[in-house]
């Protein structure tokens, strides 16, 4: 039995729930009926494909299939011959193998082209030297056949010859064969093997071809052009020295009609080069390519590589970023966001205005239906949100424009989405405070448009902007009464209607009494078995009758909101209520007026407590609002006190204040964090521009030189610091005792987990058959399967293992070295030191907005609690420390984590790289001997994120690195 697993080329379903038997097939090749030949083969190629071996079909298939003309048969013989083992135990060829030669033989000197073609494609998957040698004179005369598919196939086998260990003795002029087929060949698939394969075997002289043929490149076939730039890829590679010969060649493939060709060209030209001049066409190719392309995924592709062009070329990328917004008319929403995403990191004062047009015109275009040339409605809301967002960041970069957009997003403030009012009030929120200008017009706007807020968290911030910028006697005024018309008139429900209440309840039908009595009657089985009826009587309680509907609907939306059973809207409309009054008090010189909006006030706030102490509403008024309003009606009647009223008129302004100035300096520190700083040496080489040759360069060569010199003097070329860290993630796998001596570098990239393992022999033996073994734990899959090597003493072998990941859980990788002594008897086997995948590689912090947080955590079902236990005294320290450990982001702002309370309590967010979101929330509190108690919740909506984090906060909480 081999000790080693042959290649495999060719994967086919098997279905062992029926089994074909080796008799069956065996007399179905015997016979005369081509079908059942057919259908046979096919069954022997699957038994050998799943481990069979059919030792005694191998005659029946010279003698009975040999000799069939059928070219489906023939087709098949060729996958039967291709998979069947061709050596014995020691690596030499069988001797039956000899048969099939001179079959292949006749095949490649067949009249029927496809015949020869399928053939010479079996000959490249054939590593035999004894079976290939007397078929090459056969192989090269079908180089010249005047067919091109035999041409093509005949080029593909020379190629695969020419690589195998044993080429060179079989094909000793291949360079010059293929080189005369490049400059002869007239089809563009075998044109373009014969170019790669001269790539391989000679690349100096494909560089001399394409050199010479330069100016003829554009005019190759696409197939041609692609291995051309991946020569050229190759070469700068090896000599970056010589892509200023190649530039040209680059920059006319740029203009291919072959859309592959040109994405390559210029992910080519970007690779090879950072002048302006190769990346502003670079990035004017993938801009055309966005406007040409109508797959989706092709769109992405290119976007991706626009948003790497925008990290390294910022600069080049700012003249194209209205091309790349007008592919917001595509209606897949991943690529409107992708390209948000990009042209928001591309402003400038000189194209911001342009850009936030765009996006204006957009979210008008989300107001039309579909029929009319507008967006489909039921996609609308969510990309509203989206340009609603984009929006406010303009206007946040550059307040300069808000004018432009924020009378047309107040539209959408009674908006059936919420997220998108949300938004909207939001950014109102923001632009009236650092855009003083447009205070006066945003609030005459707000008033003419608060009827149609229905909503109550758009209701309660939109009232608190009009109780906080209505600063002047008319905005005043103007507030005050379009609140009391959403509201309606007073009271809220009127007397009678509540007495009539009372006079239903206290009907003669009805007793005095909360509840009734009612008989009801069944059938029981008594002990003898016969039959009777049993009465019982239950007391049915009357509940209480409300309100008819009728009675307390309206068309008001505010007034609506209220009836409802909202008190903490009730509670804001007073606060609101009342600092326009204060203000008022300010403003307004006459007494008269002050004390008569004093009144109307008065008036509603009664009637919220009214309404929400009666028995009108299924439920009554929470303690909390019940107090706010109370407290409001006392500050109005004077006897609030003068402390109450600078809280409400200075400050919650100041707050507010304080809570911009704070999410503004987050934004400066995460963009400030993205920033790279380079530095470089004191002994570094400069080049200095002016002092260069420039004889014999082009523009575009000039640029490059230039770009390298200004990357050597700003240190990007250095790695220093990838190289310490690349050192601090080496893991020994053995212990400096062993035999062999294993250490492994873990390289985790998304969803690959690559294994760089050195393998040093330790001991004077020749180590046979030694096999590196590994096996994983968790939601990890082994790619690769093991290999055997040899190792002679004392050296050392490189060994690769790839691993996919499905998802963010901590994973093992355990294992053992296999290998065999010189005696050859003995095996020995060295055990691994387990690797534990971290799951920290794969979650980032992110930002998270409060309602999706507080929505995420609702939903979620998975939790896991930790207890904190720690030596940490600090809470504030211990939750930096958390934060770090877990390598998440802190939600909660510095200002809402001042004070020393003993207490605290913030939550915490991370994504990763699954776009799996993973919620912690801290609260700590300090118990009298100084020690921190309270407990940890982390939630997700795979129970694997919960698991790890919790283990990993375990183990770090005590405050260990």
């Amino acid at each position: 039995m081999e000790k080693t697993e042959r290649s495999c080329t060719l994967l086919v379903h098997f279905d062992k729930s029926s089994p074909a038997m080796a008799n069956e097939i065996k007399e179905a090749l015997e016979g005369n009926d081509i079908p059942l030949k057919i259908d046979a083969l096919k069954k022997a190629i699957k038994l050998l494909l799943n481990g069979e071996t059919l030792p005694q079909l191998f005659i029946t298939v010279v003698r009975y299939v040999l000799p069939s003309e059928d070219h489906t048969i023939q087709k098949l013989l060729l996958l039967y011959l291709e998979i069947i083992s061709k050596t014995d135990a020691s690596g030499r060829v069988l001797p039956e193998m000899i048969l099939i030669c001179q079959n292949l033989r006749n095949n490649l000197q067949h009249p029927n082209e496809y015949i020869r073609g399928v053939t010479l494609r079996f000959l490249c998957r054939i590593s035999e030297h004894e079976i290939l040698e007397p078929l090459m004179p056969s192989v090269l005369t079908c180089v010249n056949h005047r067919h091109p598919f035999v041409r093509r196939n005949a080029l593909l086998a020379i190629s695969a010859i020419s690589r195998l260990p044993h080429g060179e003795h079989l094909l000793p002029d291949a360079a010059d064969l293929v080189e005369k087929a490049v400059e002869t060949e007239a089809d563009a698939s075998a044109r373009r093997n014969a170019f790669v394969m001269l790539c391989n075997c000679a690349q100096d002289r494909a560089v001399a071809f394409l050199l010479s043929h330069a100016d003829q490149v554009s005019g190759w076939s696409g197939l041609l052009q692609m291995a051309v730039l991946d020569l050229i890829r190759k070469v700068c590679r090896t000599n970056p020295a010589l892509k200023g010969r190649y530039m040209n060649i680059i920059i006319a493939l740029l203009s291919s009609p072959n859309s592959e060709v040109v994405y390559e060209c210029a992910g080519t030209l970007v690779s090879l080069s950072s002048a302006p001049t190769a990346v502003r066409a670079a990035a004017n190719t993938y801009c055309q390519l966005l406007a040409s392309q109508s797959d989706n995924n092709v769109r992405l592709i290119v976007l991706d590589r626009l948003d790497e062009l925008r990290v390294a070329h910022r600069a080049v990328l700012v003249e194209v970023v209205m091309d790349v917004v007008r592919v917001l008319s595509t209606p897949d929403l991943d690529i409107r966001r992708k390209v948000i995403s990009i042209v928001l990191e591309l402003l400038t004062p000189k194209n911001v205005e342009e850009v936030v047009l765009f996006l204006k015109k957009e979210v008008l275009k989300t107001q039309t239906p579909a029929a009319a040339g507008g967006e489909d409605l039921d996609k609308s809301g969510e990309y509203r949100l989206v340009l609603v967002q984009a929006i406010h960041t303009c206007t946040m970069k550059f307040p300069e424009v808000a004018s432009s957009v924020a009378y047309a997003l107040m539209d959408f403030l009674g908006d059936s989405d919420v997220k998108s009012g949300a938004n909207v009030i939001n950014f109102l929120r923001e632009i009236i405070e650092t855009n003083p200008k447009l205070r006066a017009s945003i609030i005459q706007r707000l008033t003419d448009t608060f009827y149609q807020i229905h909503h109550p968290i758009i209701c309660t911030r939109a009232l608190w902007l009009l109780s906080e910028y209505s600063l002047s006697l008319s905005e005043v005024q103007s507030a005050l009464e379009t609140i009391k018309q959403c509201l309606g008139d007073l009271p809220l429900f009127t007397i009678t209607e509540e007495s009539e209440i009372a006079n239903v309840q206290t009907q003669p039908e009805a007793t005095a009494a909360s509840s009734i009595a009612v008989s009801t009657r069944k059938p029981v089985i008594l002990a003898d078995g016969t039959y009777a009826t049993q009465t019982a009587a239950t007391e049915t309680a009357l509940l209480k009758p409300l309100v008819s509907p009728k009675s307390l609907s309206t068309t008001l939306h505010l007034r609506s909101l209220i009836l409802s059973g909202d008190f903490f809207v009730a509670a804001v409309l007073a606060n609101t209520l009342t600092k326009l009054v204060l203000r008022l008090e300010e403003v307004q010189p006459s007494k008269t007026e002050v004390n008569k909006a004093t009144t109307g006030v008065l008036l509603i706030m009664v009637s919220l407590l009214q309404l929400g102490t009666s028995s009108v509403l299924s439920k009554q008024m929470d303690g909390s609002s019940y107090d706010k309003i109370v407290l409001c009606i006392k500050l109005l009647c004077n006897t609030g006190g003068d402390e109450v009223r600078k809280l409400l008129l200075k400050s919650c302004h100041e707050s507010f204040v304080v809570y911009l100035a704070e999410k503004q300096a987050r934004e400066n520190e995460e963009i400030k964090a993205k920033s790279q700083d380079s530095y470089a040496q004191p002994d570094d080489l400069i080049d200095f521009y002016h002092l260069k040759s420039r004889k014999g360069m082009s523009q575009l060569e000039i640029e490059d030189e230039v770009q390298d010199d200004l990357k050597r003097a700003t240190g990007d070329f250095t790695n220093e610091s990838e190289d310490a860290s690349k050192l601090n993630r080496i893991l020994q796998l053995t212990g400096f005792s062993d035999p062999v001596y294993a250490e492994a570098y873990v390289t985790v990239h998304h969803y690959d987990i690559v294994l760089d393992v050195t393998i040093i022999n330790r001991t004077k033996d020749t180590l046979q058959n030694l096999c590196l073994e590994l096996a994983t734990m968790g939601d990890l899959k082994l790619v690769d399967r093991p290999q055997n090597y040899t190792l002679a003493p004392e050296s050392s072998k490189q060994i690769k293992a790839n691993i996919k990941v499905s998802s963010t859980e901590t994973g093992i990788i355990f294992g053992n070295i296999v290998y065999d002594t010189s005696n050859g008897i003995d095996r020995t086997v060295v055990v691994l030191n387990d690797i534990h995948i971290d799951i920290m590689d794969y979650l980032s912090p992110a930002n998270c907005p409060d309602f999706a947080f507080r929505n995420m955590w609702a939903e979620f079902e998975w939790e896991n609690k930790v207890a904190v236990n720690t030596t940490i005294t600090d809470e504030k320290e211990y939750l930096e420390h958390i934060a770090k450990s877990t390598n998440m982001k802190c939600l909660t702002t510095p200002s809402q984590l001042e004070g020393d309370c003993g207490y605290i309590a913030a939550n915490l967010y991370a994504k990763s790289i699954f776009g799996e979101d993973a919620l912690v929330n801290l609260s700590v509190e300090k118990q009298a001997d100084g020690k921190l108690s309270g407990y940890i919740r982390i939630r997700s909506k795979t129970q694997g994120i919960a698991l790890s984090l919790g283990d990993k906060i375990t183990i770090k909480q005590k405050g260990s690195s």
